[in-house]
Order: structure tokens, then sequence, then C-alpha cells
């Protein structure tokens, strides 16, 4: 990827389903440049869009974050089963080796203590792990775009202020399903799936979107775009200074995903930084001057299996997302 082609990735991680020329007006290209460039870039994989679900909005959506410690020489074999299955959206394994973390959306109680108490301690390659509720996620922290566009070029890309979230309807679980697969599936194919028109799949995709319901979502191997060093950081706040410290977080240009969560840590921040020394000054001169921050675990990714719900492209083996 050259610089043209980052910042036409930067642009969509900003805004996964914006038209071509909409694309072309932010950055100052053709929309023949932009689609010339793009469309490569999703025909090998190199991009990819999807849907995520929003927990707040789907009451019988468990989110957990789950770190489980392994045995080393079992640790790629354990990442890649959690990578397959469904209902897990990001796994890695941390810089240590011996450790993954992993998101979870269960699909209710009987889910989640499926894998807590049954699966989880029959998979003899695990040791032990620690849970925590995903209590609250911070959407700011979706801009992340590996500081390549400017400030006047995000402003373009801005989807606005979110609105109030419109009451479910039985069409939601097509099109969600059909974003799932492909993010920038277009209205009439998005109407197909759904059994109604593309006026109405658009009108109902734009509330869902602008309230929340969902995000659409690009992933990208993020060293594409410089970024070399992430991290998970596991950030112990006092309470009162806890919604503070997450807002102020999620808006850093290196901070990707802030969640407020139970457990050991009650504050979760995923790092993408250009290298160690990035991250080394993110550490110093952005967290270390917070109030109300008592503990840190720094835990730099060693490799990523699954990210926004979508298998990396690079794992071998049948796939099964």
């Amino acid at each position: 990827m050259d610089d043209t082609d980052r910042r036409i990735a930067a642009a969509l991680l900003l805004s996964p389903r914006a038209s071509w020329r909409e694309l072309a007006r932010c950055l100052g290209l053709s929309e023949r440049t932009v689609v010339r460039r793009a469309a490569p870039l999703y025909g090998d994989g190199t991009l990819r869009a999807t849907a995520v679900r929003n927990p707040a909005h789907f009451p019988d959506l468990i989110p957990i974050a789950v770190r489980i410690r392994c045995r080393p020489a079992k640790i790629s074999q354990v990442a890649r089963a959690l990578a397959r299955r469904g209902d897990t959206v990001w796994v890695d394994i941390l810089g240590g080796g011996n450790e993954i973390s992993a998101i979870f959306f269960l699909d209710g109680p009987d889910a989640r203590n499926t894998l807590l108490l049954r699966d989880l301690p029959a998979t003899d390659a695990v040791d032990a792990w620690t849970t925590h509720s995903v209590l609250r996620v911070f959407p700011t922290a979706f801009r992340w775009t590996a500081d390549l566009l400017s400030p006047q070029e995000t402003a373009q890309l801005d989807p606005g202020p979110p609105t109030t979230p419109p009451a479910p309807l039985d069409v939601d679980a097509a099109l969600i399903a059909a974003l799932t697969q492909d993010g920038r599936a277009t209205y009439t194919e998005l109407a197909r799936r759904a059994g109604t028109t593309p006026l109405t799949a658009r009108r109902r995709l734009d509330a869902l979107l602008r309230g929340q319901v969902l995000r659409v979502a690009t992933e990208v191997d993020l060293t594409l775009l410089g970024a070399h060093a992430e991290a998970l950081l596991w950030i112990t706040v006092q309470p009162g200074a806890l919604h503070r410290t997450a807002q102020t977080l999620s808006t850093h240009p290196q901070v990707r995903f802030t969640a407020a969560t139970s457990g050991p840590a009650n504050l979760l921040i995923a790092l993408a930084a250009t290298d160690l020394d990035a991250l080394y000054t993110f550490l110093t001169t952005v967290v270390g001057p917070l109030d109300g921050i008592t503990g840190i675990d720094t835990t730099p990714l060693l490799q990523t299996f699954k990210r926004t719900g979508l298998l990396r492209t690079d794992l071998s083996g049948p796939r099964r997302d």
C-alpha cells in the first residue's frame, strides 16, 4: 500500500459505507482513482467491511472480555479454536506468549454459563482465566485513522451526532445479517436479503446506524497503516474517576477501543501506536498525568486471530466465520 492507498483505507476506517464520490471529495482525488485503488483492496481481502451489534440495544446479548492463560505449546491451537467460534469478536495472543484475550458476544445467560462452566474447564490446554463484563463501550474511540487524515478531512466524514435508537422491526435481523457478511453491500442487495425495497433498506439502515444500534466497521492489518505496536491496557481507576478517564482516553488518536468493565481492572483500552517508543510516550504523557488511576497492566499483542468478528485471512485451515 502506498500513501494514497493508506489514506483511502483510513477514510474507510472512519466511514466504512462512504460512497466512492464522498471519499474522492474528502481526499481530493478523482472518483475513478478511488475506485481503481479501493476495489482491489476489497477484492484481495486487504480491506473487509462488516457490522457489529451494540450490546446496549440487544438485551439478550452478553458482552464479556476474557483473559485466558494457556500452555504455550497449545496457545495457537486454542486461539484458533476460539476465533472460529461464532460468538467471538476479538481474539489475540498477548505478548507474554501464554495468554489469550478474547471478547465474546454471548446469546444469553445459558451461553455464558456454558462457556465459563463447561467449555473452558474442559479444555486441557487452558490453565486459568479471568472474566470482565463489558459495562459500557465509548464509541468515540472508533474514530482511529492512524493520523493519516487531517481534521478537515475527518470532519467531512463525520456522521453527525447520534439520534434516538429506533424501536426494533422484523426487518432488522436480516439487514444486520447481510451487513455482517458484507458491510458495503448495496441497498439493492440489502433489500433483496431483507425482503423489502432499496429505499426502505436505506432508511432503516440509516436509522440503525445513527441510533448506534449497530456500527459498520472496516477491518485491515494495522501494520499496513504504520501501526506496529498494538497493546491492550487493563487499567484500574477509582470509581468516581472512571467515566471521566474513559471519556478522555477514548478521544485520543491512538486509541481504537475503550470500554468500562467489571473485574480486577475496570477500564479496557486497545491502543495502536507507531512503535514501542510511541507506546511508552502514551503511557507516560497521556495516562500518567490522569488522576484516579491506581494501576495499569500493559499487554502488547503478539498475534491477532480475529478482529471485529472476522477471522484473519492468513489463518490456515477451514474457515467458519
